[in-house]
């Protein structure tokens, strides 16, 4: 899928291109050096969902569709392939697992060896990450006190314990946007980023804590030296071996020695793309809303919030301390709580007919009931959802808790449907709420949320996340503040800016500005967010009986 921007001629004569991969898709995009996107391209991958919580990828089939989508955004760009001076990726936080020359080995019962990423929110390492936890190694300190099944070592423990073959033939473990960099250039650097934030390295030492890995049973990587995890570690946008290959080139359509910035984490990369709007990114709460959520908090000094991963020294903004939430389902959970529904089937066709989402047809419903966008929380009364299908990633660090859904009827009718979907995006901003709330409690405060993400394009999802969360919500400039924040690191491995702070503030800005709703509507927040933190509680304390 193709999607071409105005093409008037730039006023430089250097492009860059940035891509993204989410969880369903490869995209790329095409910039000029004032952050003006030209085209944009997108193939979609697979997901394949196993029992025991399992969802793998395949490495193949995203360098596929990573080079198609170049090809394909630079040619809808009209932008001959030796403008473009530097390209950068950011990836999810998946491991993917090579044997020897690079190929790839199955992480799963299904031995196909295509099939060799364990996706993010793949949670079969849970059993590890407690036993993990348990021992409480100080490592511990800089994940929020506890370790996700979501990060790498707990899955990497996984493979060791159940999959003993496939981890000792293992010549390489890689975050996927480190893979995606060493494919394009050979290079195995890997980002503070991604080993800081998922693999417990510590970027503030400049090293891997050997005890960590032999007390929680990976001890084998470090008597390696951690050759397989990464031994040079260098920060997001730094320049990467010779440029992008000839085979690597040849594949996307670009000249061969166009240059490679190291890569972040998909989120990470929606955060430098927004947060440096007002050069103040210490200021401003970055918050992707898209499959899951993610929120990062920029500080100077490190601050240690319980339940919140961090602090992460440069692994967003270089040189700034970073604490990192959010929830494993945010779009996804939307998703799933709409599909309980007796109406969901009809208003689905009826979205399609329209040729838009689901979610986006009944944002549009809700709002055209009222003068004021903010009075149709009032349709979602005596409703209440706390969506945490797949557990709360912050501020408990819970991967055990479940949705909570109260106050449903019998209602079968598209307007009930409504209710439902305003209730369900109102829980998401009651649970980015609660983590502002823990952050500020113990120093991390922030003045406003600057959005990204698919799942929060929406202006009403806009302004009930300010409502809910009772912070000001900016919308940024860049349509695509992801794939901006991925082209970010091409134009510092480029040399256009001289470091990733000047470049947030050259290349991004504010669009508008959604302030939280005073008043009446504020209080019926308060209380609604007093009775989501009640049913949470309650949630907690049932859920095993």
């Amino acid at each position: 899928m193709i999607n071409t921007l105005n093409t008037a001629a730039a006023d430089r004569d250097r492009y860059l291109v940035g891509v993204d991969v989410g969880t369903g898709s490869a995209r790329a995009g095409v910039f000029d050096l004032t952050g003006r996107m030209l085209a944009t391209a997108k193939r979609d991958i697979t997901l394949y969902r196993e029992a025991g919580a399992i969802v793998e990828q395949s490495s193949t089939e995203i360098w596929q569709a990573v080079c198609a989508s170049v090809r394909e955004a630079v040619a809808a760009s009209g932008v001959d392939a030796g403008a473009v001076a530097g390209i950068g990726f950011d990836a999810t936080c998946s491991l993917v697992v090579l044997g020897d020359g690079g190929a790839p080995l199955a992480v799963g019962p299904s031995d196909d060896p295509d099939r060799d990423i364990i996706v993010w929110m793949d949670h079969r390492a849970i059993d590890q990450a407690e036993r993990i936890n348990a021992l409480g190694h100080d490592v511990l300190r800089y994940v929020g006190g506890r370790i996700s099944p979501e990060m790498e070592t707990p899955k990497l423990l996984w493979l060791k314990e159940n999959r003993q073959a496939v981890f000792d033939a293992a010549w390489q473990f890689f975050d996927l946007a480190d893979f995606l960099t060493w494919r394009s250039t050979g290079d195995l650097a890997r980002s503070t980023c991604t080993v800081t934030c998922k693999w417990t390295y510590l970027a503030h030492e400049q090293r891997w804590d050997r005890s960590y890995f032999e007390q929680i049973g990976l001890g084998v990587l470090a008597e390696e030296g951690f050759r397989r995890i990464g031994i040079r570690i260098v920060e997001p946008g730094t320049p990467l071996g010779q440029g992008l290959s000839a085979e690597a080139a040849a594949a996307m359509g670009l000249k061969d020695g166009t240059a490679v910035g190291t890569g972040m984490i998909d989120a990470h990369a929606g955060g430098i793309g927004t947060v440096g709007i007002d050069g103040r990114p210490e200021r401003n709460l970055a918050y992707v809303f898209g499959t899951s959520s993610c929120t990062m908090a920029s500080t100077v000094d490190p601050v240690f919030v319980p339940g919140v991963w961090g602090p992460y020294y440069s692994a967003m903004v270089p040189g700034m301390w970073l604490n990192e939430g959010g929830q494993s389902a945010a779009g996804a959970a939307i998703d799933q709580l709409l599909s309980y529904h007796p109406a969901s089937v009809e208003a689905a066709a009826e979205a399609a007919a329209k040729s838009i989402p689901l979610p986006v047809m009944l944002a549009d419903l809700a709002v055209e009931r009222f003068d004021n966008p903010s009075d149709a929380i009032t349709l979602a009364r005596g409703l209440q959802v706390v969506p945490e299908y797949l557990g709360n990633r912050a501020p408990f660090a819970d991967p055990h808790a479940r949705a909570v859904i109260a106050g449903l009827g019998m209602e079968r009718d598209l307007n009930s449907l409504v209710a439902l979907y305003v209730a369900g995006v109102a829980g998401i901003g009651y649970g980015l709420r609660q983590i502002i709330d823990t952050q500020a409690a113990v120093g991390a405060t922030v003045d406003q949320v600057v959005i990204s993400g698919g799942a929060g394009q929406h202006d009403f999802v806009r302004q009930l996340l300010a409502d809910a969360s009772g912070k000001p919500v900016v919308a940024s400039n860049s349509d695509e503040p992801v794939l901006l924040g991925a082209a970010m690191l091409g134009a510092l491995a480029a040399g256009a800016f001289a470091d990733l702070q000047f470049a947030m503030a050259s290349l991004s800005g504010v669009n508008r500005i959604y302030a939280p709703t005073n008043g009446a509507i504020g209080e019926i927040h308060d209380r609604r967010y007093g009775a989501f933190r009640q049913i949470q509680s309650l949630g907690r304390e049932v859920r095993d009986f």
